[in-house]
């Protein structure tokens, strides 16, 4: 497919600044741009760039004044990063729109009802009493079990799992290798030191406009729900245990791991390899640093980093005297010295 810069500005609500015929098939970062590709500037670290890039069109922020020359069509817009996504969006949905009709082999059982314009590919398998709503994507190798809702406009890549009893809303989107719905880690010790499986029969519910990224596992409640809030994003690699809740816009990176039963709020920002205790509250608004160890609950608005997790402040002063250990350790060796040097001194006076 192709666009001319007239084009992008149209569906941008921007401004052309050069030859607003020049046409692009692809996207490039500015630094490697090719001709008859798109790129963007919106970090001013990257300015320099624009000058020398070859891409041919350029979506850049409406307060940009060029230094130089640029060779470059520019489509100047409101927020570039955020255009860009726009666009990029735009690209996708129309780049799969022709996947449409149910392909052959499937397992759908009668008992399903399917929306309108919807998509299913082929080795999926489809459960009783599912209801799935209008323009649906669903890549071939999906599995989705017994009495589960999908809204609209979702899209579920290749190797999904849903099993049964799950709820979710629309405009959700489920990367290869999701599995939503698995049972939560449960067993009882029991006197002859076996381990007893306790039944997982609770399900999860997830709202609208959720990401949930490749080989994420979102676990059942053992009864009740497990709940993913509107608008929440979620990474590859994450692991959410059973009767878990996260609130609403909140964000969480790869290789996350949650305990069961813990609350997380609204507008949290979780960065990779965070790893949470069970039965924990975490506040609105907080961020975890990367490898943070969380065993406490926390409050709204926090910033916390380190394991145990403290707050960011106390975690950086300590990191300082980490790594002055070193030195601190060789101060302390030269005071011991001194130290025994004037006992011998003193133990000499003293004769």
């Amino acid at each position: 497919m192709e666009f001319s810069a007239q084009n992008i500005a149209s569906l941008l609500k921007g401004e052309v600044v050069g030859d607003g015929e020049v046409k692009v098939s692809g996207v490039s970062k500015i630094e490697e741009g090719k001709p008859g590709t798109l790129t963007f500037l919106s970090n001013p670290k990257y300015e320099n760039y624009i000058y020398s890039t070859q891409a041919s069109i350029v979506l850049v922020n409406k307060d940009f004044e060029p230094k130089s020359v640029v060779n470059a069509t520019l489509v100047k817009v409101d927020d570039a990063y955020q255009s860009l996504a726009v666009l990029l969006d735009f690209y996708e949905q129309n780049k799969s729109g022709y996947r449409k009709g149910i392909e052959n082999p499937v397992s759908i059982d009668p008992s399903a009802s399917l929306g309108q314009n919807i998509y299913v590919g082929a080795f999926t398998s489809i459960g009783r009493n599912v209801k799935i709503g209008d323009d649906v994507k669903i890549f071939p190798q999906v599995f989705i079990g017994d009495h589960v809702t999908i809204g609209n406009h979702c899209i579920l890549y290749s190797g999904v799992r849903i099993y049964d009893d799950s709820v979710i809303g629309s405009h959700c989107i489920f990367h290869s290798g999701a599995v939503i719905g698995s049972d939560g880690f449960g067993f009882a010790p029991q006197a002859d030191g076996i381990y007893k499986k306790i039944p997982q029969i609770g399900n999860v519910v997830i709202e609208d406009h959720v990401e949930i990224g490749a080989n994420t596992t979102v676990d059942c409640g053992t009864f009740g729900s497990t709940i993913i809030r509107n608008g929440a994003k979620i990474d590859n690699l994450v692991q959410i245990a059973h009767n878990c809740e996260i609130g609403a816009n909140t964000v969480i990176a790869g290789q996350t791991g949650m305990a069961g039963s813990t609350k997380v709020g609204k507008n949290c920002r979780f960065a990779g390899q965070v790893g949470l205790a069970g039965h924990l509250t975490i506040g609105d608004n907080v961020q975890i640093g990367a490898q943070s160890g969380v065993s406490k609950s926390i409050k709204d608005n926090e910033i916390v980093l380190s394991s145990p997790a403290v707050n960011y402040k106390d975690a950086l002063k300590t990191y300082t005297i980490i790594r002055n250990l070193p030195k601190l350790r060789e101060e302390v060796i030269h005071l011991q010295k001194d130290v025994e040097s004037l006992k011998r001194i003193t133990s000499s006076d003293s004769k």
